[in-house]
């Protein structure tokens, strides 16, 4: 779970020419500003169905009835556990004394700068950019309650046919696309050392089996 924050409300000043033959698409690139707004996000990795509100806020009140709202509409019988960032309004003390009062919820923190790990973050990828869907870069949006209700209906459409997303992270190969990528004089410096690889890949491993445990 976690929050996508200042999500723009844009409208286009003149529509969009869609494509059609001999011409491509057409698209303004002056905008209308509407305000931003704000959402919370939590994905049951099970099923990849996604459970997201509006908020008008990201502090710890907002995510203590976030939580009390995945609380309420899962099964009281399963347990809960939750993968999120370290963010303030996850760690603050008022979060912990509630998570303390539900035993039935266990959290799991991603390590800093390991957003990668949150399932949630590919559903928030799809909303934005995944190119047969992207709605909020190429969206148009007249209002705030305009941008909250395309983003609704998306969600519903989405959780209609969700499939779980199948996650896997190989070192070897990620390391053999930074050689292909990067500046040699950098290559050869930051990763033909055995010791670093060592390190950055059982650093790795050692997150994923954190979270998978």
């Amino acid at each position: 779970m976690d929050e996508k924050t200042g999500i723009q409300a844009n409208s286009r000043l003149y529509p969009t020419r869609r494509t059609r033959p001999g011409q491509a698409e057409r698209r303004e690139f002056e905008y209308r500003r509407h305000g931003t707004v704000s959402i919370a996000a939590a994905m049951d990795v099970a099923t990849g169905q996604v459970l997201a509100e509006r908020i008008e806020r990201n502090d710890s009140a907002t995510f203590i009835a976030f939580l009390r709202g995945l609380n309420r509409l899962t099964n009281p019988a399963l347990r809960l556990h939750l993968i999120m960032d370290n963010g303030s309004s996850h760690t603050s003390r008022a979060t912990r004394a509630w998570l303390a009062a539900h035993p039935r919820i266990t959290v799991t923190h991603t390590p800093k700068h390991a957003s990668w790990l949150n399932m949630v973050e590919q559903w928030f990828g799809v909303l934005t950019r995944r190119p047969t869907r992207r709605l909020l870069r190429r969206g148009d949006f007249t209002s705030r309650e305009d941008l909250e209700a395309q983003i609704t209906a998306f969600t519903i459409r989405h959780n209609r046919t969700a499939r779980p997303y199948q996650w896997r992270y190989d070192a070897d190969a990620d390391h053999a696309r930074h050689h292909q990528t990067a500046p040699a004089e950098y290559t050869q410096a930051a990763w033909s050392s055995p010791t670093l690889t060592k390190a950055t890949t059982s650093n790795r491993q050692r997150t994923c089996e954190a979270l998978h445990n």
